[in-house]
């Protein structure tokens, strides 16, 4: 059996399943596996990049963390396995940046908080 690559390098459009958006690659040549204005997502990889994934549900995002090395970080969970997933959000990127104002409304989501 093959072992696929840990990541695997995508930067494509997509149209945004959730709400809709036409997404455009990251300028920075970065990969960007989320609407930059609802934050949802579809689970297609195993590993970063490998659309190996079976399950194709619905990604919806639930919490935003801090890396100390990455910066700020969207967890998503898989509304049809549970699988939970992370990636970078774009908040520099200059021609379709992540929205601000989604990062604190899940910011200011998080029970406990």
């Amino acid at each position: 059996m093959r072992e696929t690559p840990k990541f695997t390098v995508r930067n494509e459009p997509f149209t945004c399943i959730h709400c809709g958006t036409e997404v455009r690659p990251l300028q920075s040549g970065g990969c960007r596996n989320h609407c930059p204005v609802c934050f949802y997502s579809l689970h297609l990889d195993i590993h970063p990049g490998d659309r190996a994934s079976d399950c194709r549900g619905i990604l919806e995002p639930v919490r935003i963390e801090s890396h100390s090395k990455k910066g700020y970080m969207i967890v998503h969970r898989c509304r049809q396995c549970g699988h939970l997933t992370k990636n970078k959000l774009a908040l520099e990127d200059p021609v379709q940046p992540d929205s601000f104002d989604r990062m604190l409304e899940l910011m200011r989501n998080v029970p406990g908080v």
